[in-house]
Formats: structure tokens, C-alpha cells, sequence
């Protein structure tokens, strides 16, 4: 058993996180904004601790902790991106990056490991294929992502092993974007994003929680990983083999505007990708539940 903190435990990835901690049999304190709502959607755990990045009040529980994860940012596509929504993402990542990390230095046993979350969008827009040891590209996710893990980092000054997994687009059944890009397809109006020749780097969930878990188990694992598929696709033939397993035509495609209109530059992201691999996850030893499209749809979808 272990003794792990969790920040972010209450969004898409951090709760299916935390129930298989709990379900493990690990000792999880849960660092939350709403006490109330982290009961309710996540019953189980040892202790949930009030939350906020800007006060110190919440720093003695990570005493004598086993390991940190940090979660905490921002939704990217909850609102159309505009100046204060991108000044949110930045430093709701930043911030409580930094919080947690200053309070590990403060702390007399430190935890053995810091996983913190990340993205893909690290890499910028690149028809090229990039794995972990590509450089930083351009825009501002990447700038996001680069003084997000710039923060993380700094744990293994105090002899903290630290763990970036940069996360793509992460296939649920009932959250995320998955359910917006499935839902068309019902009423035979499905379709690509765009003009569907982006690259779209995805991961099934289990495949998520299994990187995170891996993380924490293995002390060989340490630095930066990508939880992508190892099997990359574009998003045309993401949507043709989608609407395929669901009997539906996919030729109905969401146009360049209608995207602008309402994400502004965030439907950068959707109408941009990038062509990621996870090198150093599979070198490191883990196996993908779901490397495949086909399969990964079947078990969200049946």
C-alpha cells in the first residue's frame, strides 16, 4: 500500500485515476476546490484536504506521503479562448505546479515520486514524426506545456524522482471529446474536424491510468513520456473507422469556421496535429491495453 496526494482528482483523468488507487488499496488524500463534491464522486478515500495554490493551509498532508500527482489545470476547451482563458491555462498549471513542488521542499520526508500531467502539445503542429526526445515546437501550448514541466523539474533537486506523462487526446465514453465526436454519428451526420488530415494523437483511458500506475510502481521510470497510441492515425481515417464500427457514414465535416466561431484559437488544436510516438513508454516496459483504434472504440462503444 501506499500513501498518495492527488490534485486534480475530480476531472476526467484524475477520477479514473483515483478509483483504481482506492480500488488498490492505496491510502489517498485527495486535494480538492469543493470537499463535498470530490465525497461524492470519489467515495473511498483515506482524506480530502481543501485545495488552493495561493494559501499554505493544505501543505502538512504531504507529509510523510509516498508520492505526489499533480493533475490541476485548467480545461483547455471549456470556453472559447480569448486573453483570460489562456492567461487560466497557463498558470492554473504553473501555479499549482509550483505550489506543490514548494511545498515538497518544505517537507522533512519527501515523497519518493512527483507525476505530474502534461501534453502533447509540447511538439507544436508537425507532419514529422516526434517522440519524447524531440524538441519543443511552436505556439502557445507549447510554451504552456514548457514552463508547466519547467516547474515539475525542479523536485529532483531535493532527490524527488520525477515523472512528466505528456498527454493526446484522451478517449472516454462519457467525458472528454470523445462523446462530441461520437454523438453526430448516431444521427448519420458524423464527420472529421477540419479537412481530417491532421494528425490525431489519441489514448484510450485505461491506457492512461496504466502509464500513471506504471509511473508510480516502477522506479526505473523517471522523465518524460508520451500517452499517445503507438499506432498513429489522422483524423479522417479516425472518424471512417469510428462511424465503420457504429454502421454510419463519416463524410459530414465540421468546417474550419464553424470551429473558429466558437473555440477561436483554440480550434488550432483541433484542426492541427501532431504525428506522436511513445518511444521511451514502450522502452520503458509499459504495454498498451489498447495500441489499436478499432479495439479501443469497441470497448468504449459495446
Amino acid at each position: 500500500m501506499k500513501k498518495i496526494v492527488i490534485s486534480g482528482a475530480t476531472g476526467l483523468v484524475g477520477k479514473k485515476i483515483t478509483q483504481q488507487l482506492i480500488r488498490r488499496g492505496d491510502d489517498v488524500t485527495v486535494l480538492t476546490r469543493s470537499i463535498k463534491n470530490a465525497k461524492e464522486l470519489l467515495p473511498g478515500a483515506h482524506s480530502y484536504i481543501e485545495w488552493n495554490s495561493s494559501n499554505s493551509d493544505w501543505q502538512f498532508c504531504l507529509e510523510g506521503k509516498d508520492a505526489v500527482i499533480n493533475l490541476a489545470g485548467e480545461n483547455l476547451m471549456a470556453k472559447r479562448w480569448n486573453e483570460i482563458h489562456k492567461k487560466n491555462i497557463l498558470e492554473s498549471r504553473v501555479k499549482g505546479t509550483r505550489a506543490l513542488v514548494r511545498a515538497i521542499e518544505n517537507l522533512n520526508k519527501k515523497p519518493e515520486i512527483f507525476i505530474s500531467a502534461s501534453a502533447v502539445g509540447f511538439y507544436g503542429n508537425s507532419e514529422t514524426a516526434v517522440n519524447e526526445e524531440s524538441k519543443m515546437g511552436n505556439g502557445f501550448l507549447a510554451k504552456v506545456v514548457d514552463a508547466w514541466e519547467s516547474e515539475s523539474m525542479v523536485v529532483e533537486q531535493f532527490g524527488v524522482r520525477r515523472v512528466n506523462v505528456r498527454l493526446g487526446a484522451v478517449l472516454d465514453k462519457n467525458e472528454g471529446a470523445f462523446p462530441q465526436l461520437y454523438k453526430p454519428f448516431k444521427f448519420f451526420a458524423g464527420g472529421a474536424l477540419g479537412n481530417g488530415k491532421q494528425w490525431f494523437p489519441w489514448i484510450h483511458i485505461d491506457d492512461v491510468t496504466g502509464i500513471f500506475l506504471y509511473a508510480l510502481d516502477n522506479k526505473n521510470v523517471k522523465g518524460v513520456y508520451n500517452a499517445v497510441s503507438p499506432v498513429p492515425i489522422r483524423m479522417a481515417d479516425f472518424c471512417k473507422t469510428l462511424g465503420k464500427i457504429m454502421h454510419r457514414p463519416s463524410f459530414f465535416n465540421v468546417p474550419e469556421f464553424i470551429l473558429k466561431i466558437i473555440f477561436g484559437e483554440g480550434a488550432d488544436v483541433l484542426l492541427n496535429g501532431t504525428n506522436v510516438l511513445p518511444e521511451r513508454t514502450i522502452d520503458a516496459g509499459y504495454v498498451f491495453k489498447y495500441p489499436e483504434l478499432t479495439s479501443a472504440l469497441k470497448s468504449l462503444l459495446y
